[in-house]
């Protein structure tokens, strides 16, 4: 939020603020209470990984980051204004790669570009696309359609898609969950690399504990409807998985996150089978 100081306006230290965030599914016959008493702040540029077993709410904040959905009370603030609804501010990758079939590699990517509203002309719109048609390899497959592409090379046109925004904050639901895991890991990297170098805020929502380590700067490790704690990453960017994996700081990382997310899905569990 906004301070004001000897009359004077102070921008928040933070680029996103959750406060005491609560969030219902209701229908005709009952309600579900997916977030209960939810707070956050996120600083510019830090890389933000979600954590928690399926139906714990991670996919539910981010959409309400998104704002595609309402909160039922509390707020939700970016650079120090309330979040109201969807804006340019934030560009989304979800899971399923979202493109337009009858739309080249290119025109998905310029596509974004449009939606963004910048008033750019022709040449500087298309400079831009192949800019991050280029950042993601796929140089080679500009004039290809979703339907000739490969998941993985599908998920590449989304995320530079959303690069082309140029938005400071971007949000990914899961992004890599429906690829193999060689392809999944150069994405990993791909995307740890474009977000570093461009000093975007990523909100990035994942129930793989070596893809948060991978990428974030602090994990946020839910359990049903609330988060359970918070655990800073303190490996410098960018990281290479070969070279952390079995280093006795990241095992121990590792052996603290199994602890925090395997309890609650214990939790979660027992929960279900009670019912």
């Amino acid at each position: 939020m906004e301070a004001f100081q000897n009359g004077s306006k102070e921008k928040s230290a933070f680029k996103i603020e959750i406060k005491d965030v609560n969030f219902d599914y209701v229908d005709k016959k009952s309600k579900y209470e997916a977030l209960k008493d939810i707070n956050l702040d996120i600083r510019e540029g830090e890389f933000i990984c979600i954590l928690g077993a399926s139906g714990c709410g991670k996919s539910t904040l981010l959409s309400l980051l998104a704002g595609l959905n309402r909160v039922k009370s509390g707020e939700i603030f970016v650079d120090g204004k309330k979040l109201k609804g969807p804006g340019t501010d934030r560009a989304v990758v979800f899971q399923q790669y979202s493109l337009f079939p009858w739309l080249t590699v290119k025109g998905n990517v310029l596509f974004g570009i449009k939606q963004s509203g910048r008033k750019i002309g022709k040449k500087e719109r298309e400079r831009l696309a192949m800019e991050q048609i280029e950042n993601v390899g796929l140089s080679g497959a500009v004039n290809r359609y979703p339907s000739q592409l490969s998941g993985g090379m599908q998920q590449r046109v989304a995320v530079a898609r959303a690069l082309a925004l140029e938005s400071d904050i971007l949000l990914m639901d899961e992004p890599f969950g429906a690829i193999d895991p060689r392809l999944r890991l150069e994405l990993q990297e791909l995307v740890s690399r474009l977000c570093t170098e461009n000093h975007k805020t990523v909100v990035f929502i994942t129930h793989d504990i070596d893809e948060a380590i991978l990428l974030a700067d602090r994990i946020v490790v839910m359990e049903p409807g609330r988060i359970k704690s918070i655990i800073k990453v303190r490996f410098p960017h960018p990281r290479v998985r070969e070279e952390l994996s079995g280093t006795d700081e990241y095992e121990k990382l590792h052996r603290q996150l199994i602890s925090a997310f395997y309890d609650q899905v214990e939790e979660q569990i027992d929960s279900e089978v009670a019912l």
